[in-house]
């Protein structure tokens, strides 16, 4: 088999056959088949596409490509939740102790944020003592005895997707959606989870700016998940304005505390009971509305809280700093955004506000770059609040005042004001199955 054949196969719209999509693969990760050759046939990809198929084999064959995750070891069926970034998208710390309350073990890999977006093993790194880095049993023992463990992904997961990802970030093929639903669903398949939930998110703050490219990118992962023999699930989730109150890695485990407790907002612990539901469905627990009850008195219970706690204490973490979040480090320097208006805030650009918490410290601009923990943006005003001018509507925090002009002016001008106030937005607007899609 020749790997020129392959690409001219592709170009000509064909469709490939497992044993060539495995051929690709197999020869480009052990560097055999050049960057050049991968390039075109990516390209290739990008303009015919891949069929429901295709899209499936060649996720399995990345995940392969690797490590893959044996949790057999771990009684239950065990789901995961992955999200395709966002800004104060700290739902992972609230979703997988409500649902490992619920009694389904929740054995996570997480990765860092880069970007806009943050990354949960940033946000639990912000907890004095917590390990990210877990040996594979002792991450077994934790889940078998707290219910669940969120660990940094290992080295060896879905090598190919590192490699492949790589090269479409400098060749403009990062945008394809076969590729996409493949990237994100290849380190998922690989993590070992029996069932998966999909937040995928849209609007100014995601990957996927429109609900219909949303849907399309959901349609896909959900497919390749049941292909893959993994029951799978997607919800389209609002990014159009950030999640909750708090953006910044200290300021979200704070935040996502609060939620555990009872006391989060609004926005927040609605799209993560509406995870966890789905979650609890998958795992078996029940219909969807006895699964969103049992989800609800797990925080309000305080079990959800618990089981955070129990995770934390098992990683290393210093669990007094979860009972009482004062004694998390606090930024040096605080200023506030005053509004320049009144009226009502009618728009927030999500991923300036993002980038906003960048400039502040609070995120990566490349992988190698250092975050300050404390750092981030608490948002007092959002999307509908009426503001008076000279009101303030943010805080910023960070441990350098030099970034405070730059943050400042980022989320200036990602926020929109208007004399009329704005119809509220649903926070969830679709759920996608393998066999319907439902619009709310």
């Amino acid at each position: 088999m020749r790997i020129y054949d392959v690409i001219m196969k592709k170009r000509n719209g064909g469709t490939l056959s497992d044993e060539e999509i495995a051929f690709f693969i197999d020869g480009y990760t052990a560097g055999r088949i050049p960057d050049y050759q991968a390039s075109a046939l990516l390209m290739a990809i990008w303009f015919k596409g891949m069929d429901e198929h295709e899209t499936a084999v060649l996720t399995d064959c990345m995940a392969r490509s690797g490590d893959m995750v044996d949790l057999s070891a771990i009684p239950g069926i065990k789901v995961d939740k992955h999200s395709t970034g966002g800004v104060g998208d700290k739902t992972t710390l609230i979703v997988a102790p409500v649902v490992a309350a619920c009694g389904a073990p929740v054995a996570k890999m997480s990765g860092r944020g880069l970007g806009h977006t943050g990354g949960t093993i940033d946000k639990l790194e912000s907890i004095p003592g917590f390990r990210t880095s877990v040996e594979r049993e002792r991450f077994f023992q934790i889940v078998r005895d707290a219910g669940l463990s969120v660990i940094g992904q290992t080295g060896n997961i879905a090598p190919a997707d590192k490699k492949i990802y790589a090269l479409r970030d400098v060749t403009a093929t990062v945008d394809s959606l076969p590729l996409i639903a493949s990237s994100i669903m290849s380190k998922k398949l690989a993590a070992g989870s029996d069932a998966i939930v999909l937040d995928v998110k849209t609007g100014s703050g995601a990957f996927m700016k429109s609900l219909d490219d949303s849907i399309g990118l959901a349609q896909a992962m959900v497919s390749i998940g049941e292909h893959n023999g993994r029951r799978t699930i997607a919800l389209i989730t609002d990014m159009d304005l950030p999640l909750g109150h708090a953006i910044g890695n200290s300021l979200e485990v704070i935040e996502a505390v609060d939620t555990l407790r009872g006391r989060g907002p609004a926005d927040l612990t609605e799209v993560c009971l509406q995870l966890a539901s789905n979650m609890l469905v998958l795992a078996g627990k029940g219909e969807l509305a006895a699964c969103r009850a049992m989800a609800e008195e797990a925080l309000r219970s305080g079990a959800a809280f618990g089981k955070l706690r129990a995770m934390v204490a098992a990683q290393g973490g210093d669990v007094s700093v979860l009972d009482d979040t004062e004694k998390f480090a606090k930024a040096p320097v605080v200023h506030e955004v005053l509004s320049p208006a009144d009226g009502y805030i009618s728009h927030m650009q999500t991923e300036l506000c993002g980038i906003a918490s960048v400039a502040l410290g609070a995120g990566r601009a490349s992988k190698e770059d250092a975050i300050d923990l404390s750092a981030g943006i608490l948002l007092l005003k959002k999307t509908g609040d009426a503001v008076k001018k000279g009101e303030p509507i943010a805080r910023l925090l960070t441990s350098r005042q030099e970034l405070v002009p730059e943050g400042e002016r980022l989320l200036l001008e990602a926020v929109t004001f208007s004399d009329a106030q704005p119809a509220p937005e649903k926070l969830v607007l679709a759920r996608v199955t393998k066999d319907a899609v439902e619009k709310f």
